[in-house]
């Protein structure tokens, strides 16, 4: 998630934004030009990549403006950043000027990571975009509805990443139109499914509950609906090796765990937990190592290693179903 070092950004700062979560990490960009900008209307924002900038161009964008007194210049992929203008930003973030705040925006990975030390060792501000872990989505998801002045509950939260997935711009508007339609009132599943129950019948997650219940028909049909939909492959692994692991930590946890201990140490929220008692019942540690083996396997397929990933995810479902039960 996205995390700040300290306060508001203010003219006069060099603000770094780094890591791949692109929609977090807009919103870091968004949100610190918000900030400077407010009840003010001759604040400038010039928005460039960083593998444009010379000498020339970096002291016009950060020097005196004829058109306004205060600007904001952002510079997106930090990591094409000129070795030659290493030494003048790491200057200029040494001395920053009084009317212009600047935001480095990184994209993540290695390539830049010296820039980025040294950047951090002038102690710059930092804004981390992480994606969040699937099991933390519920949290976004109640975050951004408080946010907005809505309320839901954790069943709720879970029920609309089920139905929507896990890319965090569809998840945001998909709050934003429910808190707009909601009357103030508190956002229930039953809402939930009337904008997104189409979807939720046909995402990843229920693929990977029909297959984890040992329901190989259902399991094949939700998988073949989910493709003709656009449901991307690697959604349909990753769902299923989420629900695979996650029983397997069930499993595996240590007997007499109070509900909100184990609920940590598998990693779920506490509701959840009575689905993994259902799914639990069984299951074997064979039948999970066979199941698990398979999805690896699928997994690879789907990303290159066979030239036929529908065929790759039912071999996948049929395993994982039929490993229910097995010794």
């Amino acid at each position: 998630m996205a995390a700040r070092k300290s306060g508001a950004p203010k003219l006069g700062d060099v603000l770094l934004v780094t890591g791949s979560e692109t929609f977090l990490a807009d919103r870091a960009v968004r949100s610190a030009i918000a900030a400077v900008s407010k009840g003010k209307t001759d604040v400038e924002v010039t928005d460039v990549g960083a593998g444009e900038l010379d000498v020339g161009v970096f002291a016009e964008l950060t020097g005196p403006s004829l058109f306004a007194t205060e600007r904001v210049l952002v510079l997106r992929m930090l990591e094409n950043l000129p070795t030659e203008m290493v030494a003048h930003l790491l200057e200029y973030a040494g001395a920053p000027a009084d009317d212009v705040l600047v935001v480095l925006v990184h994209s993540g990975g290695q390539k830049g990571k010296g820039v980025l030390d040294k950047l951090r060792k002038a102690s710059v501000n930092e804004v981390v975009a992480t994606a969040p872990k699937t099991w933390e989505l519920p949290q976004f998801v109640a975050g951004e509805i408080r946010l907005l002045g809505g309320s839901i509950d954790e069943r709720g939260s879970s029920a609309l990443v089920d139905a929507v997935g896990h890319d965090l711009r569809a998840l945001a508007g998909a709050c934003s139109q429910l808190v707009s339609d909601s009357d103030g009132q508190p956002i229930s599943t039953d809402l939930i499914g009337q904008y997104f129950g189409g979807r939720a019948e046909v995402t990843s997650f229920a693929v990977a509950d029909a297959a984890i219940a040992g329901r190989t028909e259902p399991a094949l049909e939700q998988l073949r609906w989910a493709l003709d939909c656009g449901v991307a492959a690697v959604l349909v692994t990753s769902a299923m090796a989420g629900g695979l692991r996650g029983l397997a930590k069930f499993s595996s946890a240590p007997p007499g765990l109070r509900e909100a201990d184990l609920a940590r140490e598998v990693g779920v929220p506490p509701w959840k937990l009575k689905t993994l008692r259902q799914q639990a019942r069984g299951w074997t540690a064979g039948g999970l190592a066979t199941a698990i083996k398979a999805v690896a396997q699928a997994d690879a397929d789907v990303k290159g290693a066979s030239g036929d990933a529908g065929y790759a995810l039912e071999r996948m479902v049929i395993t994982v179903s039929r490993a229910h039960g097995r010794r």
